[in-house]
């Protein structure tokens, strides 16, 4: 008797310690996302050139760019919101600094917030209606001279209102 329950204790601290390991794990499984090009055309003349990752449903949205590493100079993710309104987000298990981009529904960057604090649950606000996010790494918008007014090109951008 003494046996089965010291295997019984035994079985259950290996369960707990997999579901500790486990869970965790999957939380941080990579999700799927489709990658288009996405162009910025700057006031100045200049066209960017990033590939990004297309986060169209609420689900990517909710995920993004948490729990990424590194991410390349030239990469980055957009979030499609279908309909234009207020957006907020926040930095939350997300790694990596990012500088982010809001953009209205023809794709003109409206606001920018720079170096984007990792793991912060601080509220970043677009302040104004924006369809569209993009989220590039820390210290692009400086380093490229991307300002609001610019412009935001790429398949999703250009698709045909629902």
């Amino acid at each position: 008797m003494r046996g089965l329950i010291l295997f019984d204790a035994i079985r259950s601290a290996i369960l707990a310690l997999f579901f500790m390991v486990a869970l965790p794990a999957l939380a941080q499984e990579e999700m799927r996302f489709d990658k288009e090009p996405l162009l910025i055309q700057t006031a100045a003349g200049k066209v960017l050139h990033f590939t990004v990752e297309i986060a169209a449903t609420p689900d990517q949205r909710a995920r993004g760019l948490m729990f990424r590493k590194v991410m390349a100079d030239d990469a980055g993710m957009i979030f499609d919101f279908d309909q234009p309104r207020r957006v907020t987000m926040w930095m939350e298990n997300t790694i990596l600094s990012l500088d982010m981009l809001f953009a209205d529904d023809t794709g003109t960057i409206r606001h920018i917030k720079e170096k984007a604090v990792p793991y912060s649950r601080d509220i970043i606000d677009s302040m104004v209606p924006v369809k569209y996010v993009v989220e590039l790494n820390a210290g692009i918008v400086a380093k490229l001279g991307i300002k609001p007014g610019d412009r935001i090109v790429s398949a999703t951008t250009t698709k045909k209102a629902k």
